[in-house]
């Protein structure tokens, strides 16, 4: 349990750096996400490849796979939009609604009982947030899309979650990549005729942040938290993806001078998001340790 934690932690400072790289590219939102997908399938591809895993998923499962992965797309198209329409720090506290999210669709889906601990966290968090919507009044139009993103990202954890106890996480996530790539490019060229961008193709500078985002935010991330979904819950691991923001924003600070751009409310807000984190980790340890005593 305790490694599956840190695991789980290395992989969210990672994740803190996506907003990061969606400031610094130049493309809009649709083009970061869609070249994100296409250079992820390409490397694991290519990990799968030298790794030799076999490959025993039928034709209809690969499509499912896939269907699972357009969720994830759209939420980070809707996530970097965000970004562009405010700032970092807006559009990473905002991804944080995840949990509140998979507090509501996680017991729909699987069929499970509604668990009061999950709904008194994310209340803290919806808390956090209502805090930050008082921000600026300039940021509107960016919190609202930030907000509707982790809605698909918590759906993408919950039925994940299924997945990962029948096949290799670096196969899932190469399919859900794959699904990502050619969902969202059916709809690019409609989405570039009504969000027109000077070029389409990536200039060397964005190509290499492409592939950092790729590579250490995506392939890395995403392999590294489809396998922690085999010992922690999809919630347990949306919640804990709340403290992204706190790296995101202390690299904005120091690169961005966002602190310039931020009020008290906004820290408050932060503080009740943070808290929300640590209060789900003791509770899982704590039924962590009640099932090996038992």
């Amino acid at each position: 349990m305790k490694k599956s934690y840190l695991l789980l932690h290395s992989a969210v400072i990672f994740l803190g750096f996506s907003g990061v790289f969606g400031k610094l590219i130049s493309l809009n939102e649709g083009l970061i996400t869609w070249y994100r997908v296409f250079f992820s399938a390409i490397i694991l591809y290519i990990v799968l490849k030298l790794l030799k895993i076999r490959n025993t998923i039928c034709f209809r499962e690969k499509v499912n796979i896939a269907k699972v992965g357009i969720l994830i797309t759209l939420s980070w198209v809707l996530f970097f939009a965000s970004i562009k329409y405010s700032n970092i720090s807006i559009g990473v506290i905002c991804y944080c609604m995840a949990s509140f999210f998979t507090a509501i669709f996680e017991p729909l889906i699987n069929k499970r009982r509604f668990r009061p601990s999950e709904f008194v966290l994310s209340v803290i968090t919806l808390l956090g947030i209502s805090l930050i919507f008082r921000f600026d009044s300039s940021y509107r139009l960016g919190i609202v899309l930030g907000v509707i993103a982790p809605a698909f990202a918590s759906l993408y954890t919950v039925y994940n979650e299924r997945l990962v106890k029948t096949y290799d996480s670096k196969l899932i996530n190469y399919y859900q990549m794959l699904g990502g790539t050619f969902g969202l490019g059916i709809f690019l060229p409609l989405y570039l005729h009504y969000f027109p961008t000077e070029t389409i193709i990536p200039g060397i500078r964005d190509i290499f942040y492409l592939l950092l985002l790729a590579l250490f935010c995506t392939v890395g991330v995403y392999v590294s938290l489809t396998s922690i979904l085999k010992r922690l819950s999809a919630f347990t691991v949306n919640l804990s993806l709340n403290l992204e923001p706190v790296y995101a924003i202390l690299i904005a600070f120091l690169f961005f001078g966002e602190y310039k751009q931020i009020n008290f409310s906004f820290y408050i807000g932060l503080f009740f998001v943070v808290l929300s984190v640590g209060l789900q980790i003791l509770i899982s340890l704590r039924q962590s340790r009640r099932v090996d005593i038992i």
